[in-house]
């Protein structure tokens, strides 16, 4: 398949880079055969540079590298989309994204509150609401699940809007604790979701 896509006349194709949890695009860079066959080999986004005519591998330099999860061709088999998963910062400027920081939305709400979850259970901050109920410990994270759970069913039975979004953002913030204190990733669970779509 890789020989099969249209390159352009310098034998190159543009890679759109898609952070894979997030779908916050990335960057644009371009790729010949050669560095996309040692992307799908390697596991690790290599690029071709236009301006130093060699492969690069993004974040050799950095550290910051973008781990493959998935690649696809367009309709006319002009254009990748690569989405990936990103050591740290993919701009060389620092930015999460060289299109510029963007408020999260959707699913990337859930990320970088994940993100933030993690950091709570490995740097511990004093004061913080996840940081004290790290300190009682998983029967009393797993507890306010079930409390905010409870509490959901309530508000579903009333006619409070507003209450029953607040109690679901709740429920899910309490989850996402849960899964943290258990070990267990987002993905694995949406990994076990999608196996449900068929």
């Amino acid at each position: 398949m890789i020989s099969t896509l249209n390159y352009d006349d310098n034998g190159l194709i543009s890679a759109i880079i898609q952070d894979a949890r997030t779908q916050q695009v990335l960057m644009l860079g371009y790729m010949n055969e050669t560095t996309l066959q040692q992307t799908i080999d390697t596991g690790i986004v290599t690029f071709y540079s236009r301006s130093r005519q060699e492969i690069w591998v993004k974040g050799a330099t950095s550290g910051n590298y973008l781990r493959l999860v998935s690649w696809s061709a367009d309709c006319d088999s002009d254009a990748l989309l690569i989405t990936a998963l990103p050591d740290g910062p993919t701009c060389h400027t620092g930015s999460v994204s060289c299109f510029g920081e963007q408020p999260p939305a959707g699913l990337a709400i859930l990320s970088k509150l994940e993100r933030t979850i993690q950091d709570r259970f490995t740097t511990p901050k004093e004061g913080s609401y996840i940081q004290s109920l790290i300190e009682k410990g998983l029967p009393k994270i797993a507890q306010k699940v079930g409390e905010e759970g409870v509490e959901v069913v309530i508000e579903a039975m009333r006619n409070e809007p507003q209450l029953f979004l607040e109690e679901s953002a709740d429920l899910l913030f309490h989850y996402l604790i849960l899964l943290r204190a258990k070990g267990v990733s987002l993905d694995k669970v949406l990994e076990i979701l999608k196996g449900r779509m068929g």
